[in-house]
């Protein structure tokens, strides 16, 4: 089992267990743990043309369905939206599992060779493996910025400290254009409605001696007096 719990700004520190467990730290006990450069987000570049978010005719929309136990399975385990996963996984690969960015990200989830080492991902383009550690690794994101799932997705993209510097979204188009696009397949459960207002009316009384009452009660009809 892999914790991550290390800040923005610390050093970090990895060793792989005899049982292939990786432990990650930023405290190191054992003369194993070996310092590590944390590598957070994804990069674009794809090898291949990128998938339309719109569909259009005569472009086929990518199939999930290959992958859709994966998803689920993972999505459950992390206490992550199905949808928000099957949203992320189009935007960055288009759900080809050997996709491959310029600078070296991989498989579904586009993980960063470091990043998937601490995640404990030993083959990327496995969609198992793949698919969690990139939703393990959203989880941990979403709980880092406090469920702001915007600034999660950011720095999913351009990394945790990108969003730690600018304290937002970066103002880079590409994360820019990232976030918008996850959220829109996401859907309307991404940016909840508010609640529409309750409107109330409140009534004013004044007693004999000058008393004057505000409430949101309207006040009783005074019986009246006989004739």
């Amino acid at each position: 089992m892999l914790a991550l719990a290390v800040s923005a700004e610390a050093e970090t520190f990895r060793f792989v267990d005899h049982d292939g467990t990786v432990h990650v730290t930023n405290a190191p006990t054992d003369p194993r743990y070996q310092r590590m450069e944390l590598v957070s987000g994804t990069e674009r570049g794809w090898l291949r043309l990128p998938i339309p978010d719109v569909p259009t005719p005569g472009v086929p929309v990518p199939d999930l369905r290959p992958f859709a136990r994966e998803v689920r399975e993972a999505a459950e385990r992390h206490g992550v939206p199905e949808a928000l996963v099957s949203a992320v996984i189009r935007v960055e690969s288009g759900f080809n599992r050997h996709a491959v960015s310029r600078k070296g990200a991989r498989g579904l989830m586009q993980l960063m060779p470091a990043t998937a080492s601490m995640l404990g991902v030993r083959d990327s383009f496995d969609a198992r493996q793949n698919i969690d550690g990139g939703v393990r690794h959203l989880r941990g994101l979403i709980d880092r910025f406090g469920s702001d799932l915007k600034l999660a997705l950011a720095a999913y993209n351009a990394g945790e400290q990108a969003v730690v510097n600018y304290r937002g979204i970066p103002p880079y188009p590409e994360t820019r254009d990232y976030v918008t696009k996850v959220l829109g397949l996401f859907g309307p459960a991404a940016e909840p409605s508010p609640p529409a207002p309750v409107p109330r009316s409140f009534y004013r009384t004044e007693t004999a001696d000058g008393t004057i009452t505000y409430t949101n009660v309207p006040p009783q009809p005074q019986p009246r007096g006989r004739l």
